[in-house]
């Protein structure tokens, strides 16, 4: 059975189904991972995360949660400005619009705007967010360990670290070996920030394989496979819009609201 492991789709609907056909993924016969940031920056959350909830009860697809997931879930089920403020900050924005394009009628930063927007989503796609609420952080196989941002190597016990360190983690955990004994596949952290190009990131150490192609920044989505063999094969697909250039810079977000 093949492992097929894609992060950071963020909307990013056409070119997330561009790359199942690239991989020719089978349900019956492959196992897909999908390690989190299904929502904000690309224009099509909404019929992502549809999707991604059909491949998880049909297929059998695991699904992580990442930063931007849980961003969307604060900001909707929470009664805090801050946190609809981050989120919109933060691609939010694209995200609502996805959803419910048809009641937005000002600016979506003015709160009875968002409001309005906010009671529609909780009218109309509670189940989206169940769904998301409901996800781990973190999934472990017999060699590699599947998280959406990294481990944390100050806890010994890497499943007793924080969960805001499955979502959020940079520097601390992709600067330092893991000490594992398993390697980490992990999205979140962009690999222009790796290793200055688009490709999956192979770690000096072994012990590490980021794929986040940064696909909503105009880039590429990426995908790794790892074969029954244990081999790994890469791909990538282009963003469809190719809306910035390839040696754009890349904003990450901010960790607090």
């Amino acid at each position: 059975m093949r492992t097929i492991v894609i992060s950071d789709i963020h909307g990013c609907y056409d070119e997330f189904n561009t790359m199942l056909e690239k991989v020719r993924y089978r349900p019956a016969e492959d196992q897909l991972l999908l390690l989190g940031d299904y929502v904000d920056r690309g224009m099509k959350s909404k019929d992502v995360v549809e999707q991604v909830i059909k491949l998880h009860e049909q297929a059998g697809a695991v699904v992580l949660k990442g930063n931007h997931d849980d961003m969307m879930l604060k900001a909707l089920l929470e009664e805090n400005a801050r946190y609809q403020y981050h989120w919109l900050s933060n691609g939010g924005s694209q995200t609502l619009l996805s959803y419910c394009s048809e009641v937005i009628t000002g600016n979506i930063m003015e709160p009875e705007v968002f409001q309005a927007a906010k009671t529609y989503i909780l009218e109309h796609y509670r189940h989206h967010l169940d769904f998301l609420q409901s996800l781990p952080l973190y999934h472990e196989g017999e060699k590699h360990i599947f998280v959406h941002a990294g481990t944390n190597p100050a806890y010994p016990d890497w499943k007793e670290q924080p969960g805001d360190d499955f979502m959020w983690i940079r520097d601390a955990f992709y600067n330092h070996p893991t000490g594992l004994g398993k390697t980490v596949v992990f999205g979140h952290t962009p690999t222009f920030h790796l290793h200055h190009t688009g490709e999956v990131w192979f770690s000096p150490h072994g012990d590490k394989i980021g794929i986040d192609g940064a696909c909503a920044y105009g880039h590429r989505l990426l995908c790794l496979e790892i074969g029954n063999d244990d081999e790994y094969k890469t791909y990538a697909v282009p963003n469809a819009a190719n809306e910035w250039p390839e040696d754009s810079p890349l904003e990450m977000e901010s960790t607090e609201p």
